[in-house]
């Protein structure tokens, strides 16, 4: 980042603490040298895992949301725990949420959710060479997994039905990915 767009922290106060994130509200000295306020979410970062069948079919799931009140189609995901590995933490929250495992997991990328507000960093693995388990959710975890074709997904995105934007991210890469085999 240019330094003559660099903000500098003056002054730091949490605000609360929840069970995930915690809220602060900063003091920054802005380019200009006046003082603005800065309201910021700290996570923990996540992962998400964009997993490919055999055939092509990727694998979702189905669950409420509280925040936005409705049900949402996405990837498994999950928050990392303190000093987890990103890999490790997909192949859990892939384990735990559809019962499977992968043979092959590899990092794409890694992207900020909303650096506006909030430090969170969602890594995005691709899983293939699946092995089917028992799914194993978290407590208070309520999940339903879904098969389903790339070309339905992409319609779904183009829609609105999908708006949850590491799952966009997901279906986008897989169209690369899959389009990439196709030739």
């Amino acid at each position: 980042m240019p330094d003559e767009l660099g903000e500098s922290v003056i002054e730091r106060r949490d605000v609360a603490q929840g069970k995930v994130i915690r809220f602060e509200q900063l003091k920054v000295r802005l380019p200009d040298g006046a003082e603005s306020t800065r309201d910021v979410v700290r996570h923990p970062g996540g992962c998400v895992i964009v997993p490919i069948g055999e055939d092509g079919s990727l694998y979702l799931v189905r669950q409420y949301r509280v925040a936005i009140g409705a049900v949402t189609l996405e990837f498994p995901a999950g928050k990392l725990e303190p000093g987890e590995p990103p890999e490790a933490c997909a192949r859990r929250e892939l384990l735990e949420e559809t019962g499977f495992s992968a043979g092959s997991m590899r990092r794409v990328l890694s992207v900020c959710s909303t650096p506006g507000f909030c430090d969170e960093i969602i890594h995005v693995f691709i899983a293939e060479q699946l092995a089917a388990g028992a799914p194993s959710p978290d407590e208070g975890e309520f999940v339903k997994l879904e098969r389903m074709r790339l070309d339905a997904l992409m319609g779904m995105v183009r829609s609105g039905g999908i708006m949850d934007a590491k799952t966009v991210i997901g279906i986008l890469l897989a169209d690369g990915e899959l389009a990439g085999r196709r030739g």
